[in-house]
């Protein structure tokens, strides 16, 4: 047993657990504050200070300059709660934070997470909470608070008891009286750091009570009662344990109560003190008090009955609560809420709430519309890692977020596309005739995209019936998936309107003509992977068109005799990449162009350099073995050993490089060459 106790103890950081819970005196403190000025910052600068504190990266977007905070990826849990595709909101929420912490005015506001259901608004807020729990054990977010001590002589405390912790944590310069604070402060020559040392409000009721009867028995010496009764300790942050970090979900109307955030009477303590407006007799242990130098998040904030909006308001403009019985409190905590758009439009129609629209500042939390973010969340949730040996084929997760994404967009208006040529642009896709200001265009056209459509959640329990499914394979297609998409539809508690679930059901049908193009590319792909066959056309093209721009002849390799050049194998590749016969004589100078500035180099062309031959390439080489191959036999029961060995290797490439497993790469084999058999191969 001696044994096994000290293997369990060799994982404790004992020097980690003294510095967490390190006590000094004020004076200690004092020293303290000397080194490191900033543990003397207020919670908004803390908070700012957190995020920022992870680094940031900036990147253009449609030319537009956009930061993104690495902290939002959640650097806590191996991202867990990871952010994606929000990156503009995100900064939004950093700018306000800055702001409140240099003092210009949004730290009197409360910050309002707005958005559609299932947008990350309580994703944010949690990694915030999390975050500031993480940073408060660190170095770099080290803060402090007091205790009361050598009490028990004095009864203050209680009978018996001789220490009394500070109810709120708060900050131990507050104990400097205020009318001589600030020239204590100048005195001691205290050095700023980022921000300066101001210290503002005054001490809760119950240390306030403690301090004027210690100050009263020690004839006013202050530095008497603080050296005697003051015991300075580090505050270590925690959700858990409701240090620093508060929670508030309204409730139905009957089991609301205002002392759930500021604290109530403690009965028992009555009798002891023999009055109920006695400070030691008060439970300061509502929400604003526990959250006093962190954060509290209010959630679904618009549903709070009447009642605790005015203990908002003073909590929000005052940094003050009004604790029963007792005198306005000062507070220091970030206040975050978060609603969904029914309860925001009550606060926008309900003149009585002026005031609190007046006291808010909202930040947008839109759905995704950046296909590959979406994506993002499919693949964090559902990673083959997680799914064991279930498998999810390719483009299943993809086309699942397509249909998300294109429930969101709004029609375009002006421009002629598709919106599936929209959802392309605005994932960074290059569309001929289009600039990024043609994309800023279609963003500024819209009135409400990003607030409607499908939410993630819906997607991936939809996901996850497929996986689950009792008839269901040892993997899971795209189709499974959005089967289960368009018959969730039918009983979809927040679709009630028959026109825009008609609209979804149009939106899956497109995804699956999407989807249908993009296998059959891949298998196109996966039969012309030949890279010696596509080099060796490659090398007769060039041998052409160097020809064709020289007015040469060339060389037939098999006759050995000088010929014109082969327009006919030229414009057979050409037109696989829609060049048109007025355009060739263009398309051939580019590419010898290239070939010779490459050759100026001493570097050798290689058809992989040029992604639009690469194309074309192997759409030639697909058609002129797609025959051979006899893919279309696949829809048959008949099929001779030769095209079955050729149809083997085909899948082989499938799961080699695209990810599919046997049983997948068959199945879409057999898919794709149903479509050749129906005669629908068109071109790309």
């Amino acid at each position: 047993m001696t044994q096994m106790l000290a293997k369990l103890a060799a994982f404790q950081d004992a020097d980690r657990y003294r510095a967490l819970h390190w006590e000094g005196s004020f004076e200690d403190y004092l020293q303290i504050v000397r080194e490191k000025p900033f543990v003397t910052r207020n919670a908004f600068q803390r908070l700012y200070d957190m995020v920022i504190g992870y680094g940031s990266e900036e990147y253009i977007d449609n030319k537009k300059r956009i930061t993104r905070y690495p902290f939002f990826s959640d650097p806590f849990d191996a991202g867990k709660d990871a952010i994606f595709g929000l990156d503009i909101t995100l900064m939004r929420l950093v700018h306000v934070l800055q702001a409140a912490a240099q003092g210009y005015g949004p730290e009197r506001r409360i910050i309002l997470l707005h958005g559609p259901v299932g947008s990350s608004k309580s994703t944010i807020a949690r990694l915030l909470k999390k975050g500031v729990e993480h940073y408060s054990r660190s170095d770099e977010g080290i803060l402090y608070t007091y205790s009361w001590v050598n009490l028990k002589e004095t009864g203050l405390a209680g009978e018996g008891v001789d220490t009394f912790p500070c109810p709120m944590n708060e900050e131990p310069l507050r104990l400097i009286p205020r009318e001589w604070r600030d020239k204590a402060i100048a005195e001691l020559g205290l050095p700023e750091g980022r921000y300066p040392i101001i210290i503002k409000g005054d001490l809760n009721p119950a240390c306030r009570f403690i301090f004027r009867a210690l100050m009263e028995r020690n004839g006013g010496d202050f530095s008497k009662v603080v050296k005697d009764h003051i015991k300075v300790r580090r505050l270590v942050l925690s959700e858990q344990d409701r240090i620093g970090i508060g929670t508030f979900q309204p409730k139905d109307e009957k089991n609301q109560d205002s002392t759930e955030l500021t604290g109530d009477i403690n009965y028992r303590k009555i009798a002891e003190y023999g009055s109920d407006s006695d400070p030691r007799a008060f439970n300061f242990d509502g929400e604003f008090n526990i959250a006093n130098r962190g954060l509290i998040e209010f959630v679904e904030v618009l549903k709070l009955d009447v009642a605790f909006l005015y203990d908002l308001l003073g909590a929000t403009q005052e940094h003050k609560i009004k604790p029963k019985k007792f005198a306005q409190t000062d507070i220091d905590e970030v206040i975050i809420g978060h609603t969904n758009e029914a309860e925001y439009r009550k606060l926008l129609d309900n003149e009585f709430m002026e005031a609190l629209r007046d006291r808010t500042i909202k930040i947008d939390v839109p759905y995704i519309t950046r296909l590959s973010e979406e994506v993002r969340i499919y693949r964090k949730e559902f990673s083959q890692e997680r799914l064991g040996p279930k498998h999810i084929a390719p483009h299943t997760l993809d086309v699942a977020a397509m249909w998300g994404v294109l429930s969101r967009l709004e029609d375009p208006k002006k421009h002629q596309i598709s919106l599936l040529q929209k959802m392309k642009l605005y994932d960074g896709r290059v569309m001929p005739g289009f600039t990024q200001d043609n994309i800023k265009e279609l963003r500024k056209e819209t009135r409400r995209e990003g607030l409607d459509g499908i939410s993630p959640r819906y997607i991936q329990d939809k996901i996850s019936n497929a996986l689950v499914r009792e008839d269901a394979v040892s993997y899971v297609n795209p189709f499974m998936v959005l089967n289960e998409l368009e018959k969730g539809l039918e009983h979809h508690s927040l679709i009630a309107d028959e026109d825009l679930k008609r609209r979804y059901i149009d939106i899956i049908g497109m995804v699956k003509r999407e989807y249908e193009e993009i296998v059959k590319n891949e298998v196109q792909r996966a039969i012309s992977a030949d890279e010696e066959a596509i080099s060796r056309l490659c090398a007769n093209y060039i041998d052409n068109v160097r020809a064709y721009s020289l007015k040469e002849r060339v060389k037939n390799r098999y006759t050995g005799r000088d010929e014109e050049p082969d327009e006919r194998l030229m414009r057979s590749i050409e037109e696989k990449i829609d060049i048109a016969d007025s355009r060739k004589d263009d398309f051939r100078r580019e590419i010898m162009n290239y070939i010779g500035a490459l050759a100026i180099e001493g570097k050798r062309f290689d058809y992989k350099m040029n992604d639009r031959l690469r194309r074309a390439l192997e759409m030639k080489l697909f058609e002129d073995q797609k025959d051979s191959i006899k893919l279309s036999s696949l829809v048959s029961n008949v099929i001779d050993k030769g095209t079955q060995d050729k149809i083997d290797v085909i899948k082989g490439r499938l799961i080699k490089y695209y990810g599919y497993n046997d049983e997948s790469a068959t199945d879409v084999l057999s898919y794709v060459a149903s479509i050749f058999a129906r005669g629908d191969v068109q071109d790309s």
